[in-house]
């Protein structure tokens, strides 16, 4: 019988990117809203301002994820190119670098060249690509993927708290979205450790302060700055 663990290593990039996304979605634009509710501005004025923060923040997370991960895959790119070039010209020397690191690892001086030399030989670059720069295929950049499920999740984030406010009264609005916020986000914090496989727990309580965190400290500086402006 074939023993099969189930990981969740290949989820790492895009769960990242839809994870910051949608946090950030709910947190700035719930933020933004609260803290112009505050400062005693109409309702139209809000949703405008959520509306706006919502296409902003979402091209701005698409478009920084994208020129992150880029930069980010092209230092690896550069990397591999190094690599490959080291290979050609020093192949013994870089299978006795292979050969070190599975030393280090825990293998016999003997078992980590034998190792060494039929990794080499199957796919040198791929070995040190792996064990020696730390470059792996569930982990290696993809910017498309990544600014694709930032842009998305963000949009999916701000539209919660954003339909909040169209549809709440104003008398009860700056609660109202507050609470439906940070439900939101326990919420998004329990189903990304789920699917990560980590505390469930631990997850809600963090994205949970924070963004108490964000919409108190805002929602303070729109009343500060509204008392002093309107």
């Amino acid at each position: 019988m074939v023993h099969k663990q189930p990981h969740r290593m290949h989820r790492t990039g895009w769960l990242r990117a839809s994870v910051l996304g949608a946090n950030d979605g709910i947190v700035s634009t719930s933020s933004l809203v609260l803290g112009v509710a505050a400062a005693g501005v109409s309702k139209e004025s809000i949703i405008l301002a959520g509306i706006a923060s919502l296409v902003a923040g979402a091209m701005s997370m698409a478009a920084g994820e994208y020129i992150s991960v880029s930069a980010q895959s092209d230092i690896e790119q550069a990397d591999l190119v190094m690599e490959a070039q080291s290979l050609r010209d020093h192949p013994d020397l870089e299978e006795q670098e292979l050969s070190r690191i599975y030393q280090q690892r825990g293998l016999t001086p003997s078992l980590a060249r034998q190792v060494a030399q039929q990794l080499t030989q199957h796919d040198a670059l791929a070995a040190h690509a792996r064990d020696d720069i730390g470059i792996t295929e569930h982990l290696q950049a993809n910017p498309l993927q990544a600014a694709c499920f930032s842009g998305v999740s963000f949009t999916l984030g701000a539209l919660l708290p954003l339909l909040t406010v169209w549809f709440m009264a104003v008398p009860y609005l700056l609660m109202v979205t507050a609470i439906a916020s940070l439900i939101f986000l326990s919420i998004l914090g329990g189903i990304a450790a789920y699917v990560g496989g980590a505390p469930m727990m631990k997850s809600i309580i963090r994205v949970a302060f924070w963004g108490t965190a964000a919409m108190l400290i805002t929602v303070l500086t729109g009343i500060f700055f509204g008392t002093m402006l309107l």
